[in-house]
């Protein structure tokens, strides 16, 4: 399944039209403060019915013989949340056989999250992304979507992701808050979570009941509105045109700087690179505050200068972009990669330093491609 600009920007136009929190989702009930009102330690475990990964639909009656129950309200996109799935299959590998059941939600309205939240993600947080995201990830625990309605959501209080809430048999809230307290594995000192798991198996209390929760905050529904404002932003970003020698080329190749960098050969003649342009509009906009950048290099004749920057700013293409300042292509394919044969388009990702990590001749796979950015190491 190919997720790319088009889906996300059709659900940015479509926020547009939430006009007023009355014609989106509420959000989460506040006390006083403003804060979000979370469930209290002792209250019941709210109902639910919603549909999961599995393609079933699920609801709380359907986990009845669990001896405890522990949900956690968790999210694709979220780089926190993220460190948190491995541990989430260990929990469900040690203490399934003791009556234990794990239950994740997603929460977020996908029409709520920004491109420039998504900078350690390769996927949003739609109901077809979780899927993806299941998948390849194995997760061996539900995944549930509460993202149309964020009912389940507001009636728990959540608040971050990952944002757990555990249940002794009777269905009373007996801990609330984060999994442990690092999102670096090798760090953890206070494993919260499966410290209340052993105390409610041991039949004792609970030894701390509510800790405060870290990772990125619950996408509400009137939350469209600041994301539809960023994408209109990047809408009206200039676009820029410079040209390049094989001097330029090369040192472009070289990365002596800290960013990742994705250069993409391309030309206004070449149906595929036009086609690809918008996943490179996507990437920029995803990633460039995640010490990443793309470059594009224009192989058309140097007096095409007009009608390059033409094509880039039709494409909002706000990047660097570059045209060759000579007819010598040769010159610019053995510049940029000798092992490029020479069609288009022609993309390279080059890790700092200048190794190239990753070459693609032809229509990008801009999955791929997001992957190897979003989870590059060191970003």
């Amino acid at each position: 399944m190919k997720l790319t600009r088009p889906l996300q920007f059709a659900g940015m136009v479509a926020a547009m039209f939430c006009l007023s929190l009355a014609t989106c989702a509420a959000g989460p009930q506040l006390t006083a403060d403003g804060l979000t009102k979370m469930l209290e330690i002792g209250a019941s475990a709210p109902d639910f019915d919603l549909p999961g990964v599995d393609g079933k639909r699920h609801s709380l009656k359907d986990y009845a013989n669990a001896r405890i129950l522990m949900i956690v309200f968790t999210a694709n996109h979220c780089k926190t949340a993220q460190a948190y799935e491995e541990r989430l299959k260990q929990i469900v590998n040690d203490y399934s056989d003791k009556g234990v059941r794990v239950v994740a939600i997603g929460a977020n309205d996908p029409q709520a999250l920004s491109l420039s939240e998504m900078v350690y993600s390769d996927i949003g947080d739609s109901f077809a992304e979780m899927k993806i995201r299941a998948h390849e990830r194995n997760f061996n625990y539900p995944y549930l979507y509460d993202g149309d309605t964020q009912a389940t959501g507001r009636a728990y209080g959540a608040v971050s992701t990952p944002h757990v809430f555990i249940f002794d048999q009777a269905r009373k809230l007996r801990y609330v808050g984060r999994v442990d307290d690092s999102e670096n594995i090798n760090h953890i000192t206070q494993p919260d979570a499966r410290r209340a798991l052993d105390a409610l198996l041991a039949g004792k209390p609970v030894p701390v009941e509510k800790t405060r929760t870290f990772g990125c905050s619950i996408k509400w529904s009137e939350k469209r509105a600041a994301a539809a404002r960023e994408l209109a932003q990047m809408e009206q970003e200039p676009v820029t045109l410079e040209l390049a020698d094989t001097n330029t080329i090369q040192a472009l190749v070289k990365n002596v700087g800290p960013k990742l960098r994705l250069i993409n050969v391309w030309a206004t003649w070449c149906g595929p690179c036009l086609r690809e342009l918008p996943d490179l509009v996507t990437m920029n906009r995803m990633y460039r505050n995640g010490a990443f950048e793309v470059i594009t290099i224009s192989a058309d004749d140097p007096d095409k200068k007009d009608k390059v920057l033409a094509a880039l700013q039709e494409r909002k293409v706000a990047c660097r972009n570059y045209l060759f300042s000579s007819m010598n292509k040769d010159a610019m394919g053995t510049a940029l990669d000798p092992e490029w044969p020479g069609g288009f388009p022609y993309s390279i990702l080059v890790a700092p330093g200048g190794k190239i990590i990753q070459r693609q001749m032809g229509e990008m796979d801009a999955m791929k491609l997001k992957k190897a950015i979003a989870y590059f190491p060191g970003r």
